[in-house]
């Protein structure tokens, strides 16, 4: 690991989805089956357990947190008391959902694998999923090579998603009614899987990068500013803290479920940037 990467917390089976909200880091203990939250204390709680593995979260605008449960293919909805189905998404398709963003009226755009990853199967591609506030749900981007984290600009106008299985970060605009349109590719990134992502004040985006084990920041074009090698498989980053200067990186050594749950070894690390966060989540 990088020497300027600061350790935040160890001892987990696979960290995803981390997002900063309300004064802290909650993400995805994906073979943990549990949301955690991470506080300026550095107190690491659990918020949620599940049946199932969670990814990518989001919350509604009266603070209901959405949660990806990956093989039952829904979205949950906990109100800090009672968890619910948001939203089925299994007639979408057979294979694992995964990421989400969730924009400021809480719609939802959710990626899936498209082909079973663990088992070696041939990618192909799949689509992006909208969720609606009120849990309708639709397909409104496909023919995305495993689409992954996402991001969407502040002004709620644009949407780039990382295309693991297609070295680049795709971009879309979005309509008054969730729709997207324009596509168009935002960056090409050879040499990296773009996995979660995170967006900058400056418009460029924090990319992590399982494969080649670092964390880079892209720019509409494709230029690369900054790269932080991470050691470890660098997983999903997210800008937080108080000022959204702090650059959160899930990091883990593998992605084999089993590997993960035996040994515990996935960590977050952060480390402090010039430019703070943006937009969404």
């Amino acid at each position: 690991m990088s020497e300027s990467l600061e350790a935040r917390v160890d001892g987990l089976t696979f960290a995803e989805g981390p997002r900063w909200y309300d004064g802290a880091l909650w993400f995805s203990d994906m073979h943990d089956h549990c949301v955690r939250r991470l506080d300026a204390t550095g107190t690491c709680s659990v918020v949620l357990t599940l049946d199932d593995e969670p990814s990518g979260l989001g919350w509604l605008p009266d603070g209901t947190l959405l949660v990806v449960s990956m093989t039952a293919r829904q979205i949950l909805r906990w109100d800090g008391n009672r968890l619910s189905v948001h939203a089925d998404l299994s007639a979408f398709g057979a294979q694992p959902c995964n990421d989400m963003v969730t924009d400021a009226a809480g719609r939802s755009y959710v990626g899936n694998f498209g082909f079973d990853l663990h088992k070696g199967e041939k990618p192909r591609t799949t689509h992006l999923t909208l969720v609606t506030p009120d849990g309708e749900s639709r397909v409104v981007a496909d023919e995305l090579a495993f689409p992954n984290g996402a991001v969407i600009t502040p002004d709620g106008n644009t949407l780039i998603v990382g295309e693991s299985f297609g070295a680049r970060l795709t971009a879309f605009t979005i309509a008054d009614d969730g729709s997207l349109t324009d596509r168009r590719v935002w960056a090409s990134l050879e040499g990296a899987v773009p996995d979660g992502i995170g967006l900058d004040a400056e418009g460029a985006v924090w990319v992590a990068s399982p494969v080649s084990h670092e964390v880079l920041r892209v720019h509409e074009g494709g230029e690369v500013s900054e790269r932080i090698p991470t050691g470890d498989q660098a997983i999903a980053c997210a800008l937080g803290g108080d000022d959204r200067r702090t650059l959160f990186v899930c990091i883990s050594p593998t992605i084999d479920p089993e590997a993960c749950q035996r040994d515990r070894a996935a960590r977050i690390v952060s480390k402090r940037v010039a430019v703070p966060g943006a937009g969404f989540p």
